[in-house]
């Protein structure tokens, strides 16, 4: 029956011929939905059955319709033809509906990415008859947040509606893209992070379409952040703080900052620059101790952003130079940590993690990042070297207390570039012959000291590179890791090393002295008798020994500390 239905489509696209196949189709759909065919002209009970119909009107069904409302393409994309335009359309209307309503039905019933994949392209092929019949465009219009391939093509379908309607449309979609971000952006972890960066690159671009419309949106949700903020200040309450100290309020900042930082400049949206500036900046003096230096480190990232984006200055480095006053990097960790901790993907630490050696290195790293970061956005700045001054200061003061040499190397290199960078800026603004108060001329200075290049643009260029080749290699050295099973390593006990320890020196020292090392006494030797194991062969096998403390180390000992040997010899008194 169907490949009857599909030759006869193909040949002539009677209206006829299109009802019987919607009726199937609405059948077969009806059996997704656990309702068993319902008051169906057909009943599909066989999964083959079911197949073919979905794949003849998945790769056919849009060719079909076109051909039997006489539809040809526009030359013009930014003005299609529309379906409703046919005069075949209010002929065919019920079955047209009742066709795109079996497709919004059969997209949220699978399961299967391929399918899915496929069934949205069918879709997106179809947004123009959606677009003619609103009630069917409303349910069709929904965020996707299954595999990236879905993602995508809800994206173009979403993005496809809102070009050629967007006085309908567009309100109603980014409220439902905003509400759908919330949602998925509770919990992030390293598979997690790919999704939500995408949602917010895809609300981003959706947001660029009509930017009155954006401000209005930012306006509202940024209220909102401050008000979940502003509550937590003034409560003073666990409840609260967890209000504002979570992962959606942190991507909402991320996700609006990514904003107005993407449609800059805009004369609409730039008065939301500061209020928003304020809300980080609020959030990270919130709690501001050792457990949430991550979620400090996140909100920093984003002031640098929105900082470089919108040529806006916003103190950023007050709040990581802090770190070095709070934090004793001379102090040993209380426990070595088994793994690093990924500062990308936490927000807060244990005390547990506080105590681990990683914890000091991760913010050691971040540290780092996050200075270069910034003053990589300042460098052709003209005012770089009094931006910079505050920071060498505390450098220095931090490189004269810091005993640790994997701490103090990266900061002593991170404190020469900066002043490098301030030398040039320096002998450059020298050369200078306009005053401070001429901004156009300023404007024009630091564009072509930024043309030409600073020292510490050069530098973190360079980084960069390196940083992204260390990240991969992490990321692979880990999935090797992982992939790998590695044999058990056995350690032969401490009882049997000393049983060889005593077959190999036996002849050298006495059968009494053994029991002494054994209780964790070291015997003690006088100059004669070391000779006389000398003489026996002990310096052949004092190469053998062991690392622990064995009679080898004590030969080895004794012939290069003669001295040594003599002052523990005692007296016939003693």
């Amino acid at each position: 029956m169907i490949d009857g239905w599909k030759t006869a489509l193909k040949t002539d696209p009677a209206p006829r011929f299109f009802r019987e196949v919607t009726q199937a189709f609405k059948a077969a759909i009806a059996t997704t939905m656990g309702e068993g065919g319902g008051q169906c002209r057909y009943k599909v009970a066989d999964s083959s059955v079911f197949n073919a119909l979905v794949l003849f009107c998945i790769k056919d069904m849009y060719m079909i319709l076109q051909k039997m409302l006489n539809l040809k393409p526009s030359k013009d994309q930014n003005k299609p033809v529309l379906p409703s335009s046919s005069s075949k359309w209010h002929r065919n209307l019920t079955d047209i509906k009742m066709y795109l309503s079996g497709v919004v039905q059969l997209l949220s019933s699978l399961t299967e990415a391929s399918v899915v994949g496929a069934v949205l392209k069918h879709a997106n092929q179809l947004v123009l008859y959606y677009l003619s019949l609103p009630k069917q465009c409303r349910h069709l219009i929904k965020w996707s947040t299954g595999e990236e391939m879905s993602r995508v093509l809800a994206f173009l379908a979403l993005n496809k509606i809102c070009r050629h309607k967007q006085k309908t449309y567009l309100n109603s979609i980014l409220k439902q893209m905003y509400i759908s971000y919330v949602q998925n952006c509770k919990f992030t972890s390293p598979n997690v992070l790919p999704m939500v960066n995408f949602m917010q690159r895809t609300l981003t671009e959706m947001y660029s379409l009509d930017t009155q419309a954006t401000y209005q949106h930012g306006f509202i949700y940024i209220r909102q952040l401050a008000i979940h903020l502003r509550n937590a200040m003034t409560m003073k309450k666990k409840e609260t703080y967890q209000s504002v100290y979570n992962w959606q309020y942190i991507h909402c900042l991320y996700l609006w900052s990514r904003v107005l930082s993407t449609l800059h400049p805009s004369d609409v949206l730039h008065p939301l620059i500061y209020p928003l500036c304020q809300v980080i900046i609020g959030t990270i003096k919130l709690v501001p101790t050792a457990k949430y230096y991550p979620l400090r480190m996140h909100c920093c990232r984003v002031l640098t952003l929105l900082s470089s984006s919108t040529n806006t200055f916003v103190p950023v480095l007050p709040f990581l130079l802090e770190i070095f006053q709070q934090v004793d990097f001379n102090k040993k960790p209380g426990r070595m940590s088994k793994k690093p901790i990924n500062f990308a993907v936490i927000l807060k630490l244990n005390k547990v993690n506080l105590m681990e050696k990683a914890y000091k290195d991760g913010l050691m790293d971040q540290l780092y990042d996050l200075i270069l970061e910034y003053f990589h956005t300042q460098a052709n700045s003209i005012s770089f070297p009094e931006l910079a001054l505050p920071t060498v200061i505390q450098l220095k003061s931090f490189l004269k207390e810091c005993k640790v040499a994997n701490y103090s190397k990266p900061m002593r290199q991170l404190l020469d570039k900066v002043q490098e960078n301030s030398n040039y800026i320096t002998t450059q603004r020298q050369k200078a012959t306009f005053g401070v108060a001429d901004t156009a001329a300023v404007a024009t200075w630091e564009k072509k000291v930024k043309e030409e290049g600073t020292p510490l643009s050069r530098y973190h260029s360079q980084w960069k590179k390196l940083r992204e080749k260390e990240i991969q290699l992490e990321i692979s050295g880990k999935e090797r890791m992982e992939d790998l099973d590695l044999p058990e390593i056995k350690r032969k006990k401490i009882q049997d090393r000393k049983m060889e320890d005593k077959k190999e020196f036996k002849d050298l020292f006495q059968s009494d002295s053994s029991s002494d090392e054994e209780n964790g006494v070291l015997p003690v030797c006088s100059p004669g008798d070391d000779d006389d194991d000398e003489k026996e062969g002990g310096g052949k096998n004092k190469s053998k020994a062991p690392k622990p403390m064995s009679s080898a180390d004590l030969i080895k000992l004794a012939e290069g500390q003669e001295d040594v040997v003599e002052d523990l010899q005692l007296s016939d008194d003693d």
